[in-house]
């Protein structure tokens, strides 16, 4: 370069703003919760609303109960292909992609005029959401501060059931499911501490994400296609067993998988979350078939139970760093036996509702505990990718249990 030239460069560069230092610290739990939260409440608020959104489209309850099990299908595949979008390219292009999904889903959910195109929109809206808790749950870092999260995503999914019916009944049922759209309040507070993307230096493992999005698919089918989504899990169970012996570093690393710490746990948040969203969507049902309690009444009960039993989260989480792994898996063991239990025996709106606060603490526990448990067994590397596995179990269980609930009760 000439010495004419120098000057110049040094001016231009003077005339640029200093870049503004990240802020300092994790996060604030608040706006982490805003951000992951009323995910829970759009996942909930067809509890009570099925019926009114089943008239509109001329249709019955079990083809509606699609919009749930939809959403939750797409949360579940949308979160460890978010997580693995956020290892490679950092915590601002995840949350970028997860507003623009999230944003398009509530606009075509606004609009749409058929149930399949609803369902689109549905399915946009669990990815985006997907987006959200994951980042949500990668910026939280210790148990307390998951504790928090969870407990903030357990309580304001309890008010999903009744803000749903009362949206619906005040203004439309297409107001209760933008709900799913609060979130993008939190993503301006929140950008400000997405840490800069990494330098992906090896290729994306596209066949490992197609293969894991493949069989997340299938499991979440069972309920409703027992025999074909059983053989279709097992045959890409086996081809993604033997992608990733092949490539042990790719999109579902074998380093994560051999932790045994990393399995218990996700087997373990497996039936914690399987049983909440069953008894999520059963539990009014029951009530109403074996007590006869009016909606509103049934709506009430439940968003008392779940809010309690998110609450208890707090406790459990504010000692369970001093509480061995072992004494933790036995207490939601224990508690999930007792919930699924009562719902099954008991007759009494009362217990039922126990039952369905119990089973709220139970998920929002696990997911508190073993979240953290799940990640730390991992490399520092590879902790994003656990995080989201793990979640992806988590929402597995949000696809599977509204369509059990659908085939043994709501059907």
């Amino acid at each position: 370069m000439s010495r004419q030239t120098r000057p110049p460069a040094r001016r231009t560069a003077r005339l640029l703003p200093p870049a503004a230092p990240p802020p300092r610290g994790p996060a604030p739990v608040l706006w982490l919760v805003l951000l992951a939260a009323p995910t829970a409440v759009g996942a909930n608020v067809l509890v009570l609303t099925l019926p009114d959104i089943a008239a509109a489209f001329d249709t019955d309850v079990r083809s509606a109960a699609w919009l749930a099990t939809t959403f939750a299908v797409a949360m579940a595949v949308g979160t460890p292909l978010i997580a693995g979008l956020l290892r490679r390219r950092g915590m601002r292009t995840a949350l970028f992609l997860s507003t623009a999904l999230l944003a398009a889903g509530t606009a075509l959910l606004a609009v749409a005029p058929w149930l399949p195109l609803a369902l689109v929109g549905r399915a946009a809206q669990g990815a985006g959401g997907a987006g959200m808790v994951t980042v949500a749950m990668g910026l939280a870092g210790t148990t307390r501060r998951m504790g928090a999260l969870t407990a903030g995503f357990g309580a304001l999914g309890a008010a999903g059931p009744l803000a749903g019916a009362h949206l619906s009944d005040a203004v439309s049922w297409r107001l209760a499911l933008a709900v799913s759209a609060l979130p993008l309040l939190a993503v301006p507070a929140v950008l400000r501490y997405a840490r800069p993307a990494p330098t992906a230096t090896d290729p994306f493992d596209g066949r490992g994400a197609l293969l894991l999005a493949a069989l997340a698919s299938s499991l979440a089918l069972v309920p409703v296609a027992p025999a074909p989504a059983l053989g279709a899990g097992a045959a890409f169970l086996a081809l993604l067993a033997h992608h990733v012996r092949r490539r042990p570093d790719g999109f579902v690393p074998r380093a994560v998988l051999r932790s045994r710490t990393f399995v218990v746990s996700c087997a373990l948040i497996a039936l914690c979350s399987v049983q909440y969203f069953v008894l999520l969507f059963a539990v009014p049902r029951l009530i109403s078939d074996r007590a006869g309690w009016s909606t509103p009444s049934i709506g009430t009960g439940q968003l008392v139970a779940l809010v309690t039993g998110s609450a208890l989260t707090w406790a459990l989480t504010a000692v369970a760093h001093r509480a061995s792994r072992t004494a933790i898996r036995l207490a939601l063991l224990a508690v999930t036996a007792a919930a699924l239990t009562t719902a099954t025996l008991s007759g009494s709106a009362w217990l039922l509702l126990v039952a369905a606060g119990a089973s709220v603490f139970t998920a929002t526990s696990a997911n508190a505990a073993l979240s953290v448990h799940a990640a730390h067994s991992a490399p520092e590397p590879l902790r994003p990718t656990a995080i989201g596995l793990f979640t992806l179990v988590y929402q597995l269980g949000g696809a599977i249990g509204p369509g059990i609930a659908t085939v043994l009760v709501l059907g």
